[in-house]
């Protein structure tokens, strides 16, 4: 969509006890201009849920006093969340069978309800499909499209980012809305814009959101291509994990703005978060590390997978050997990211006894443990042999735990470096020109 949207095209009136933000950017509608909006009603238990919601994130530690805490107070999320799937087939299963819970039907009610405020990713879209005539009960087949990501990881973008009142923000997939709702009540309305490639998401967004009347705006459209309309953003926040960063992405950021996205690798073992900030000087620096969770791929990207080795590996976990690596801890996420890179076509399968660790191209896989000192490997690969050779390389460039990524390069390439010297850690990212793409 190449016109400019019209920020009084959406309500703007604030939710039930908003957040105030009266610091609005030069360039917006004052709220007072707006056309009033009609917000749906909250209820008491919804409020109490979302109370409970707030304590249990303050006690895990991941959520802070400040703006971010006050908008999951603020949002009705129950209004953007109004269904929900529930996988009812084990891990594996194809076809998948599942069950569609109907918030608005009694019998349904209790464990969507529960479901929408709990740290769960909350899944809302098969293959697609339009939005407006969902049918509840049990269903086989399809994959999901579209969901919520879970608050927790929710969370921790927007605090990274550093939001706030009167910020131009932007958001990349934004699914059902969620995060977008919690921006626009941080931003102030009118200052909050979605990219989604799924037109009938788009159009549920929009329609959930108009309801909350916080000033929101889905566009359907490209989020590889941001939307230069309303560039530049102060905030930038991919909803959708990406091989490197594209380049309208950066153009569309403005000075003093930061962008946060996760960088994809064919493992979905071992993301990374990037974070870009353009300073006051309008240099743009690149800071990637690596965490426990990330966004889910683009589409067409495709993930290695692990499963279908399972009860090969069970049978027949591999030929026993002595290792001086002791398997790294999990929250080792800097060597876990470079060995994303580093030792790529490698994925890991989080729900075996011991760390299991497979290439399932090479027909190949490591099992370490459960007692120090030996591994059974397996296949023509000796995948424990690379993260043996890695991880000493990882502790001679002093252990990082985040790495520069270069876009200086003139030809587009974009590097990554752990520092300067001869042991520094270094790869370089794929092009997003080889990713298989879908248009809007």
């Amino acid at each position: 969509m190449n016109e400019v949207p019209n920020p009084a095209a959406s309500s703007a009136a604030a939710p039930p006890d908003p957040l105030k933000c009266s610091a609005l950017a030069d360039n917006t509608v004052p709220a007072a201009d707006l056309p009033p909006a009609r917000p749906a009603a909250d209820t008491s238990e919804a409020m109490a849920a979302r109370a409970a919601m707030v304590a249990r994130l303050e006690g895990s530690g991941e959520l802070s006093l400040g703006p971010v805490r006050e908008a999951l107070l603020a949002l009705p999320r129950q209004f953007l969340l109004p269904h929900a799937y529930i996988r009812v087939s084990g891990p594996g299963a194809d076809p998948i069978d599942w069950r569609l819970l109907d918030g608005s039907h009694p019998d349904d009610r209790q464990e969507w309800f529960e479901l929408i405020h709990s740290d769960e990713s909350i899944l809302l879209q098969r293959d697609g499909e339009p939005l407006d005539a969902l049918h509840r009960g049990p269903l086989t087949g399809g994959h999901m499209t579209s969901m919520s990501t879970c608050t927790p990881a929710t969370v921790d973008a927007l605090q990274a980012m550093a939001l706030g009142c009167g910020q131009r923000y932007l958001e990349l997939g934004p699914g059902p809305g969620v995060s977008l709702a919690l921006a626009a009540i941080i931003t102030g309305p009118g200052l909050a814009t979605g990219v989604e490639r799924d037109g009938p998401m788009a159009a549920f967004a929009q329609r959930n959101l108009d309801r909350l009347g916080i000033g929101a705006e889905v566009i359907e459209g490209d989020a590889l291509e941001g939307h230069e309309a309303r560039a530049p953003y102060d905030r930038i926040h991919s909803g959708i994990g990406v091989p490197c960063l594209p380049v309208p992405w950066v153009e569309q950021l403005a000075q003093g703005g930061r962008l946060l996205t996760t960088l994809v690798t064919r493992t979905p073992s071992w993301p990374g978060q990037l974070l870009v900030t353009r300073t006051a000087a309008g240099t743009v620096e690149a800071v990637l590390r690596g965490r426990p969770r990330g966004y889910r791929p683009l589409l067409g990207y495709r993930w290695l997978n692990a499963m279908d080795h399972r009860t090969r590996i069970r049978d027949d976990p591999g030929t026993a050997r002595f290792t001086r690596l002791t398997p790294p801890p999990d929250d080792a996420y800097g060597f876990w990211l470079a060995a994303a890179y580093l030792a790529p076509g490698l994925v890991r399968d989080f729900q075996a006894e011991t760390m299991t660790i497979v290439a399932p191209e090479d027909d190949s896989w490591a099992v370490a443990g459960p007692d120090g000192g030996a591994v059974r490997v397996h296949g023509p690969r000796d995948v424990w042999a690379e993260l043996e050779d890695l991880h000493a390389r990882w502790e001679q460039a002093g252990r990082p735990e985040r790495y520069r990524v270069d876009l200086r390069d003139s030809s587009g390439v974009q590097h990554v470096t752990s520092g300067a010297g001869a042991k520094a850690l270094f790869w370089t990212l794929p092009p997003l020109a080889a990713v298989p793409r879908q248009v809007p």
